[in-house]
């Protein structure tokens, strides 16, 4: 499969992975063969990207970090406990979490397991969903990638399990902001901005009156906002200050907000968002932290068109584990001529190239999968 932009889409093209709505019901289905009305659909619903079928990716395969169905019922847990908070009164909050602590805790579970059994690096295929409510599913791909930077660390089980509820739960305290504010499709005013930095206390208030869950869990929401140089939110604290577990989730969070379409900006492709945690290793983001993450996420998917630093277009078609930026390509095209028998190159044995670009818009001669 290959990951097209959909604004290349044409009629005839075949869908590699079924596209859902917030509901979990298919909205295209995979192996179908697409057809105008439904790249009118997937424009309007502003999905960037696609995988297709066609004979120059023929073989290569994305495995998403977990599988569907447990994506689905984590989704479910996690969005019919955050419905039950409220502002009204912290104690019935607190009830609703403890109910649900040990649904996340097996969630959490369900996730390592996953993970460690994932040959490939972390891969979330975030334009195959569209989200009606982007906290949620935010909540649950901060928690893949806040576990899989904690297996990268190699942090014990126990830890791992609280790590993961201050995961899942980091961004709780968004239930007790106004949705119009969450919501806005333009730039927030200074007094909307400051309710949208509550969240952090909110959700700190919440989750400190839980007895089944470390009080660790609650900093985690409090501090995610925070950045080594006291720039952050809500308390400005610096370096050693902030708790290992809240630098961790804040380089998860901050990477899943930036590769997740929003309805006030489009979404980064994973190498665009890399570059972003790099440039603020050291003085926003702990430097350790963003090394673990970028060698347990998939920053060039499988089934990308990429550009080398030499001109030759390839195809991602394997991971390097530990190695986010040197994979193993399918090489389509070389001094702008597409291959009639492409081969493969493995940018671990071949350290003279670098991945250059991605081109989204690839047009193949060969479309068809027969």
């Amino acid at each position: 499969m290959r990951l097209i932009s959909t604004r290349t889409l044409k009629p005839g093209m075949v869908l590699a992975t079924t596209v859902y709505n917030g509901q979990g019901q298919a909205l295209i289905q995979e192996k179908v063969s697409i057809t105008e009305r439904m790249i009118r659909r997937l424009s309007e619903l502003e999905v960037q990207y696609v995988y297709i079928e066609d004979r120059l990716s023929s073989g290569i395969k994305v495995k998403d970090a977990v599988p569907y169905a447990v994506r689905q019922e984590a989704v479910y847990t996690i969005e019919e406990t955050f419905k039950k908070i409220n502002n009204h009164r912290l104690s019935i909050n607190a009830i609703a979490l403890e109910k649900s602590a040990d649904n996340f805790k097996v969630i959490i579970d369900t996730v390592l397991k996953e993970i460690k059994h994932n040959n490939e690096l972390i891969t979330i295929l975030t334009d195959v969903f569209t989200y009606d409510s982007y906290i949620v599913h935010h909540s649950f791909n901060v928690t893949i990638y806040t576990l899989a930077i904690g297996m990268e660390l190699k942090l014990p089980s126990k830890q791992l399990e609280m790590l993961g509820l201050g995961a899942i739960l980091h961004d709780i305290g968004k239930m007790l902001v106004p949705e119009a504010i969450l919501m806005k499709p333009d730039k927030l005013t200074i007094d909307e901005f400051s309710e949208v930095k509550k969240h952090s206390q909110h959700g700190f208030n919440i989750l400190r009156q839980l007895h089944s869950v470390s009080l660790i869990v609650a900093h985690c929401a409090f501090q995610h906002h925070e950045r080594l140089d006291g720039s952050g939110y809500p308390r400005g604290i610096k370096g050693e200050d902030i708790h290992p577990f809240a630098k961790i989730i804040a380089v998860a969070d901050v990477f899943d907000a930036m590769t997740s379409n929003r309805v006030y900006r489009r979404a980064m492709l994973p190498h665009e968002a890399l570059k972003v945690l790099y440039a603020g290793a050291g003085t926003l983001f702990d430097k350790n932290v963003v090394e673990a993450f970028r060698n347990s996420v998939a920053i060039y998917p499988n089934g990308m068109v990429v550009i080398l630093s030499d001109g030759r277009k390839g195809i991602v078609s394997k991971q390097n584990k530990g190695l986010a930026d040197r994979p193993v390509l399918r090489i389509i095209e070389e001094n702008q001529n597409e291959l009639l028998h492409p081969y493969e190159l493995d940018l671990k044995l071949n350290l003279d190239l670098v991945i250059h670009d991605f081109d989204a818009d690839y047009e193949s001669n060969v479309t068809n999968v027969n």
